[in-house]
Order: structure tokens, then sequence, then C-alpha cells
């Protein structure tokens, strides 16, 4: 009888022990940051590629075709307007001004000879010893005369400007860009590429473009596009190494074209380069200011996208429930501005929305930190009972 009592006991154990083996592990739900959402007020900067220019951009290219005999400037230089820039050889336009200056000075001694004889044919005729013909024929080559003149004149005008086009001077003042031709190398007014160009930089020009919607939210949000340029806020330029410029600008004309291709509109903003530290043919990127009043504002990491629509999961009773809302998408990578969809006091998943499933079990992380000692403790006294037993 004792027997059969412990080898009942021993197979009870045993049942226990593979009941034990076989209980499901209960996983606690998975821990996410959390976001109480609430209104603020928020000024987002929005980034748009730009593209640096100097206030003037001049090609200099040579009016006469000659060899360069004197290069006056170096590269990178500061020239006034009319600085001398380069000389090209004078030489035949030397000479070809003093041929000209000799057919004006024999175009003059016609002029007075033909002068003199139609005066005295005109005497003649007055007393009848010449005829009618005679004194016309005198009048016309006096006229003839008076138009070589002019046209030896005329030659002379364009001789002595083009012995000045040899003289290649500054149109503006700025800076001289890269020295393709040396001296000695032979140029001409139909050459592809400039002696050089002269860069106004006192003032830059930062030339950046927006789609169609975000002028036409600029339009309403101002009134129009004269009023956009007036009360648009001052604008920074972010270099290509990552730092702001110092100086800020203001935009200064909106295109009114849209471009087709790409559908984007042109604006330019002007900014002071006072240090010279902008230069023309540069790049990087304008950073625009945008203010919002009384508005949502959530990370894009709370976020996910599903046929080109925005949700983000709500914490609804512990378990995970998406929402789909509608926002402002602002270029700075980063953030949403939400339109619709949220409201102040709803608790959002910040970080990881885009891994979760719809009806997932969630917990914020600072409540998961919370109940872990109580687990730990209810651990520990189940094990304390086990082992009094």
């Amino acid at each position: 009888m004792k027997q059969t009592f412990v080898k009942a006991a021993a197979m009870v154990c045993a049942l226990a022990a593979i009941g034990c083996a076989q209980a499901p592990v209960t996983m606690p739900p998975a821990q996410y940051a959390m976001l109480e959402i609430s209104t603020t007020d928020r000024v987002i900067p929005s980034s748009y590629s730009a593209t640096i220019r100097g206030r003037q951009d001049i090609d200099i290219y040579p009016q006469v075709g000659g060899t360069i005999a004197k290069l006056c400037v170096t590269e990178g230089q500061t020239v006034a307007q009319g600085q001398t820039l380069f000389i090209i050889d004078q030489v035949p336009y030397k000479a070809a001004l003093q041929t000209a200056e000799a057919n004006v000075a024999a175009a003059k001694a016609g002029v007075a000879t033909a002068q003199l004889v139609y005066d005295s044919k005109k005497e003649l005729y007055a007393k009848n010893v010449v005829s009618k013909f005679d004194l016309s024929t005198a009048e016309n080559n006096l006229l003839t005369a008076k138009a070589q003149l002019a046209q030896a004149e005329a030659q002379r005008v364009n001789a002595a400007n083009s012995l000045s086009y040899t003289v290649v001077k500054a149109p503006a003042n700025g800076v001289v860009g890269t020295l393709p031709y040396r001296v000695g190398a032979l140029v001409s007014a139909a050459m592809p590429k400039p002696l050089t160009t002269v860069s106004d930089n006192s003032v830059m020009y930062v030339y950046f473009s927006m789609n169609e919607k975000q002028l036409l939210e600029l339009a309403r949000e101002y009134g129009s596009i004269d009023a956009t340029i007036k009360q648009m806020p001052d604008v920074e330029l972010k270099l290509s190494d990552g730092t702001i410029y110092s100086e800020k600008g203001r935009v200064e004309s909106i295109s009114g074209v849209i471009e087709t291709s790409t559908g984007t509109v042109s604006l330019r903003a002007a900014f002071p380069n006072k240090g010279g530290l902008l230069h023309s043919g540069g790049s990087g990127n304008v950073v625009i200011p945008n203010t919002y009043k009384d508005c949502i504002v959530i990370p894009q990491v709370a976020t996910f996208e599903l046929q080109d629509r925005v949700f983000v999961f709500k914490n609804v009773d512990g378990l995970a429930k998406s929402f789909p809302i509608s926002v402002e998408k602002i270029n700075n990578g980063k953030e949403y501005v939400v339109t619709a969809g949220l409201t102040a006091g709803d608790v959002i998943v910040a970080e990881g929305a885009a891994l979760l499933r719809e009806g997932t079990p969630i917990q914020p992380k600072q409540q998961t930190a919370a109940a872990a000692p109580a687990a730990e403790q209810e651990q520990a006294a189940a094990q304390t009972e086990n082992t009094e037993e």
C-alpha cells in the first residue's frame, strides 16, 4: 500500500513538472517612447539649394583681333571701372588710323579744289561765258568731293575706334576671374572663350527655386507676390562647408514664369559681401524661416507612409492604433506640421512607427521601467514559496 502511494506521488510530481515546462511565457508589452500632442508656436526653417553669382558677371571679349601685347592684371585682382586689363598689338591699327587721316586730308584738298572750280564757273556763268551745263558739272564735282570727305572722316573714326579697342578696359568695378590667354596669344571677337570675367562681388545674388505649391502658399500668406517680397523675413545662407554665413539677405525678386520642364519658379536673394567670403559660381542653401502659430509639430520618425498618405500610431488602451493625418512637409528633413488628424492631448508613438503593426500591445518606456521592480519582486516571492514547500 505504501509503495503504491509513493508511485502515485511520483507520477503527480512528474505531471506537474511537465505542466510547468509547457506553460506559456507571457511577454511584457514592447517599450516605445511616447509623445503627448500639444500646440505651440514654432519657427521652422526651410532649406533650398542655391547658386551664388556676383551682382554683375561680365564676360570680357575683345572687339578687335590680334595678339595680346600686354597683360595688365592678375587673377583675383580687384579692378575699378575703366582700368586697363589687356593691350592688343596696336601696330596695324595705328597704321590704319594714319592711312585714314591721310585720306581725310586728301579729301579736304579735293573739296577745296572743287569749291574753287565751282566759284569760278559761277562767276563766268553770270557773265554768260560758260553754259549752265558747265556750272552744274562744277557743282556736282563739289558735292562729290564733299561726300568723299565725309566717307574719309567716317573711315578715320572707325580706325580710331579700332585702335582704342586694342586697350581692353574693365566695364565695371569687380574682381578679375581666370586668365586663359597670356601674352602672345592670338585673340579675336569671334573667340568662344572670353579673355576673362569681371565680377562685381560687393553684393552677391543667390538664386534658388520653389515649386508651384510653395509659391502659392507664400502668395496666400502675404496676399500677393509683391507683398511677399516686401514682407518676407530675412533669409540665411548655409555655405558648402555647413556653416551659416554671417550676413543675412533679402529676397529681391520672384520670377513671374514657371519653368514647364521642372515646375519651379526662380527666386533671387541679395547678400552683402563686404569681407569677400562669397565667390561667384559657388553653391549653398538658402534657409527661410517659417513661423507657425498654435500648430502641432511632430518628428518625421513618428510617422510612416502608405500609398502617399501619412499615418501615426496612437496609444489607445495600451494598443497601437494607426490614424491618417494631413501634414505640411517642411524640407528640413526632420519635422512635419500637422494640419489635420491630431488634437492636443493625443498620445502617439514617437519613434519606430514604421516597424509597428496594427493592434500591437505597447507601453510607454517610463511606465515599463517603473513596473520592472514589481515583476522581479513577484518572481522572488514565488521562488521563496517553492523553496518552503
